[in-house]
């Protein structure tokens, strides 16, 4: 039988959860300290941790419950890791090189039923959410990567983007962010993480409520009802002015700002009316927006869309900028590398299945 990720409690949980099987409190300080700072990859190797609570950790939990499956390697440095979960099913992981660190942007369902038109995470409906530890398990996977190195580089950002809406596997993503966040750990700075959800309103205003000081994206992509609904599902449950209310709710109870996603597709959503209409759709909260213009990815699979043009981009860029829209242009990672999120897995699958 799999045994569950130790990666998967916090260190309140794995204080608790040591104390019922009769152990000290400072072990689990000790254990904690052997997976994030030390990082091993044994609980035999904790070596000032007594045998008795060596013995029930094996027992009860596992450290590594993913594999590598496949590695892909940019030009830019940019690295896209196919893990393979316990069960079989796949996962994707990419390490993303930037001026200001390194950042990783994790999975957190083993695929998506959002259901946005244009995606390859998508392509492959979900199967299961994952586990808190299988999530953490990503960052700690990518960071013994760069361990074995020994450029002494560590992972300092987290983005919550991969397959999978964060906010669907709402519990597990909190605990994840908690482990990564904890300060005797990998001591992540919060305001170093940013989840992304295709804008689930109802879990918007539970994830202020939580005041985590974790940065919110939404994946926003179109500026009126009509054509987000064609590109997006989501939008018939929670239409745009279901979304802006519980984005105001958040402004109100955090003042942090929001980023807005939207990737930029030819002849669909990358016109001047589109801008102008984006431009009013967020104006009255404009000094607590930054709008991220991403240049569609093309999909095999998802013919019928195209990258926008460079004119196009351009024209859209600057009439948000004329409109006091704070915007940029994302910087492209990982064209060579199958770029697109989901893709990776995707066609593995479609390996297998051909393998069948």
């Amino acid at each position: 039988m799999n045994k569950p990720s130790i990666y998967g409690l916090t260190l309140d949980q794995l204080t608790e959860w040591l104390l019922e099987h009769g152990h000290k409190k400072f072990r689990a300080s000790q254990v904690w300290d052997w997976l994030y700072r030390k990082r091993v990859t044994q609980f035999s190797e904790m070596n000032n941790v007594n045998k008795e609570c060596i013995d029930v950790l094996e027992e009860n939990f596992s450290i590594q419950t993913l594999t590598e499956h496949v590695r892909q390697e940019s030009k830019d440095g940019t690295i896209k890791f196919l893990f393979r979960l316990q069960d079989g099913n796949l996962i994707e992981t990419v390490l993303m090189r930037h001026k200001y660190g390194l950042s990783v942007c994790v999975t957190t369902q083993v695929g998506c039923n959002i259901g946005c038109s244009f995606c390859a995470s998508g392509l492959l409906t979900k199967n299961r959410d994952l586990t808190s530890g299988e999530i953490v398990e990503q960052i700690m996977n990518v960071q013994l990567h760069l361990d074995t190195k020994g450029q002494d580089e560590r992972v300092s950002h987290i983005v919550v983007m991969g397959i999978g809406e964060p906010f669907d596997n709402f519990q597990n993503t909190v605990d994840f962010l908690e482990v990564v966040k904890d300060h005797k750990g990998l001591a992540i700075g919060a305001r170093h993480i940013t989840v992304s959800t295709s804008g689930l309103a109802n879990k918007i205003y539970e994830f202020a409520d939580l005041k985590l000081q974790v940065n919110l994206a939404v994946s926003l992509h179109a500026p009126n009802n009509e054509l987000r609904t064609k590109i997006m599902k989501i939008n018939k449950a929670f239409p745009i002015e279901k979304l802006m209310d519980s984005i105001d709710y958040y402004l109100e109870k955090t003042n942090r700002r929001v980023t807005y996603e939207y990737i930029l597709i030819r002849d669909v959503n990358d016109h001047k009316a589109e801008a102008l209409q984006l431009a009013e759709l967020i104006g009255d909260k404009r000094h607590l927006s930054y709008v991220n213009l991403i240049p569609y990815n093309p999909v095999d699979e998802h013919g019928d869309y195209q990258r926008s043009t460079p004119e196009a981009i351009s024209e859209f860029f600057d009439t948000l900028k004329k409109k006091g829209i704070n915007c940029g242009v994302r910087l492209e990672q990982g064209a060579d590398i199958d770029a697109a999120c989901g893709q990776l897995r995707s066609k593995q699958e479609k390996k297998k299945e051909k393998v069948k």
